[in-house]
C-alpha cells in the first residue's frame, strides 16, 4: 500500500470509529423528551422526614468555603433531623474559615461540626468514609466547595426516596457563572449536554446513570451495601455508582432540581478538572466494565455503559483525526465522495444537533446558542491533547493524586489559587500551525468544502492553546 493510501484508510477508518460515537449521540437525542413547563415534585412536609448528614468536602477552600457553609446552613429542613459535616482536609487558612463559619452555625443551633482526619489518605473518597463513620443521617447529600445549594433542595430531593429501593438520586447542575467568558459559556454547553440529554434519557430507559460527586443525595445503606467508598480510581462517584447499580439499586434523577455551581473560570484549571475526570473514568473502565458484561442484566444496559464509561476513548481518536485531516487534503481524490460526507455528516452533525437539543430544552436564544454552540465544539476538540494525555494515564499508569479544581469565587486576584499547567505549554499552537498549513493547502486546491471543519479544528487549537500560554506565563 503506497503512502497516500495508507494515508486515506487510516483517516476514513478514524471517522468510522468516530461515526460510532455520532451514531450514539443521535440515539440519545432521539430518545430524548424534556417537558419545560414542569415543574418540580411537590416538597416533603416536615412529618416523617428521614435524618439527613451533609457532607462538605473541602480542601485549601479558601475563596468560597464561607458560601458553602453559609449555604448548608439555609437548607431548609427540620433543624432536628439535619447534621452538617463540613470535612476539611485543608492546610491552609481554610481551615480558620471553617472554624468560624461552622461556630456561626452552632450559635444558631444548627448542628454543625468541622470534621478532620489525621492525613488525606484516599483524598475526597477517604474524607467522605472518614465522616461517614460518625454521621448521624439516614440520608447523606453531598456538596463540592463551589455549590450554592438552594434552601429548597433537600425537601425536593428527599422526596424521591419514597421507594426503598432508590439508593441515589442526583440534581442537575446549573453554572453560576456561565456569562463570565467566553470559556465559561463554551463549559457550560458541555456540561448541559451531560446533564440535560445524557442523565435524562439514562433514568428515563432504565439505564445506569452516575452520580457526580455533588448535588446529590445517597442512602446510607446503599453506599455499605456496594462496598463503599474507595479511592483506587481518581472519580469515586463513578466508581460507586455502577457498583450500587449492579448490586440492584435504582437511582433517580431529580432533572427539574438545580444546584448552581462555579465552572473553571481558567484554561488551567479547566484542563485540571477534566483531566481527572477523563484519566478517572477510564480507570474505572478498566475495573468495572468486565463485572458489568458478566452481569445479570438486559443487553441495553451493558451497552450503555460501555458506551458511557469508554466515552473519553473519543479524544485520542479525535488528536488522530487532527494528524490525519490536514493530510487528507492531499489524498481527497482518494475517497467515495458518498462515505466521506456520511462519516463526517455522523461526526460533526451530530454534535451540533446534541448541544442544540440541550440548549432549547433550557430555552437558550437562538442568538446565544448560535454563539456558543461552535465555541463549545471548538473548545472540545482543543482539548484533546491533553485530554489524550489522561486517557492512556488511566490505562497505564497508577491511580494517582486527586488534584482538585481551584475555585474562583468572590475573592480577589491575589487570593485566588492556579492550577498547574502540566505538560508542554501551548502544545496546541503547534496544532493550530499545521491546521493554517491545511486551511492556505485547501484554498489553494479549491477545496472550499473542506473549510469549515479545517478552520473548526484551527480555531480550538488555537484557543485552547492561546489560553494556556497565557496561563503559563503569568504563573511565572
Amino acid at each position: 500500500m503506497d503512502a497516500p493510501s495508507l494515508i486515506a484508510t487510516a483517516y476514513l477508518a478514524t471517522l468510522a470509529l468516530l461515526a460510532l460515537y455520532g451514531l450514539h449521540r443521535l440515539w440519545l437525542v432521539v430518545r430524548f423528551r424534556w417537558d419545560r413547563g414542569a415543574k418540580p415534585d411537590a416538597a416533603c412536609e416536615a412529618d416523617g422526614l428521614p435524618a439527613v448528614t451533609v457532607q462538605l468536602p473541602i480542601y485549601n477552600e479558601r475563596t468560597v468555603a464561607a458560601r458553602l457553609i453559609r449555604a448548608a446552613g439555609e437548607l431548609d429542613y427540620p433543624p432536628e433531623r439535619l447534621e452538617i459535616q463540613v470535612l476539611d482536609d485543608s492546610t491552609d487558612e481554610t481551615r480558620a474559615i471553617a472554624d468560624r463559619e461552622v461556630a456561626a452555625l452552632v450559635r444558631r443551633g444548627v448542628d454543625a461540626r468541622v470534621v478532620r482526619r489525621p492525613d488525606r489518605h484516599g483524598f475526597k473518597a477517604g474524607a467522605l468514609d472518614y465522616g461517614l463513620r460518625s454521621a448521624k443521617g439516614e440520608l447523606i447529600c453531598i456538596f463540592d466547595a463551589d455549590f450554592m445549594p438552594r434552601s429548597g433542595f433537600l425537601r425536593e430531593v428527599v422526596a424521591r426516596f419514597d421507594d426503598p429501593r432508590v439508593g441515589m438520586v442526583q440534581a442537575r447542575w446549573e453554572h453560576h457563572n456561565r456569562e463570565d467568558s467566553a470559556l465559561t459559556r463554551a463549559q457550560s454547553i458541555l456540561l448541559d449536554g451531560h446533564f440535560v440529554i445524557e442523565h435524562k434519557v439514562r433514568a428515563d430507559n432504565g439505564l445506569y446513570f452516575n452520580f457526580n460527586g455533588t448535588a446529590g443525595v445517597w442512602r446510607r445503606e446503599t453506599i455499605a451495601d456496594s462496598g463503599g467508598w474507595q479511592h483506587d480510581t481518581l472519580t469515586e462517584d463513578l466508581d460507586l455508582s455502577y457498583r450500587a447499580q449492579l448490586r440492584g439499586w435504582r437511582f433517580v434523577y431529580a432533572s427539574l432540581v438545580t444546584a448552581p455551581a462555579e465552572v473553571p473560570a481558567d484554561i488551567a484549571s479547566f484542563k485540571s478538572q477534566q483531566h481527572r475526570w477523563a484519566k478517572g473514568s477510564v480507570q474505572v473502565a478498566r475495573k468495572l466494565l468486565g463485572p458489568i458484561l458478566r452481569a445479570d442484566v438486559p443487553l441495553k444496559v451493558k451497552l450503555e455503559a460501555l458506551a458511557h464509561l469508554t466515552g473519553n476513548t473519543g479524544y485520542p481518536l479525535v488528536l488522530l483525526l487532527a494528524l490525519l485531516l490536514p493530510l487528507s487534503v492531499y489524498v481527497h481524490e482518494r475517497f467515495a465522495g458518498w462515505g466521506h460526507l456520511v462519516f463526517f455528516l455522523l461526526c460533526t452533525f451530530s454534535v451540533v444537533l446534541f448541544y442544540e437539543t440541550s440548549q432549547r430544552a433550557l430555552g437558550r436564544p437562538g442568538w446565544s446558542r448560535l454563539r456558543d454552540i461552535p465555541a463549545a465544539i471548538s473548545l472540545g476538540i482543543g482539548m484533546c491533547v491533553s485530554q489524550t494525555r489522561a486517557v492512556f494515564e488511566g490505562l497505564f499508569r497508577e491511580t494517582g493524586a486527586f488534584v482538585r479544581t481551584p475555585k474562583r469565587g468572590d475573592a480577589p486576584a491575589k487570593k485566588r489559587y492556579r492550577a498547574a499547567l502540566h505538560g508542554v505549554p501551548g502544545i496546541e499552537i503547534a496544532f493550530a500551525a499545521w491546521f493554517a498549513w491545511a486551511i492556505a493547502m485547501a484554498v489553494q486546491r479549491n477545496l472550499w468544502g473542506t473549510l469549515p471543519f479545517l478552520v473548526l479544528f484551527f480555531s480550538g487549537f488555537a484557543w485552547v492553546g492561546g489560553l494556556s500560554l497565557r496561563d503559563w506565563v503569568r504563573a511565572r
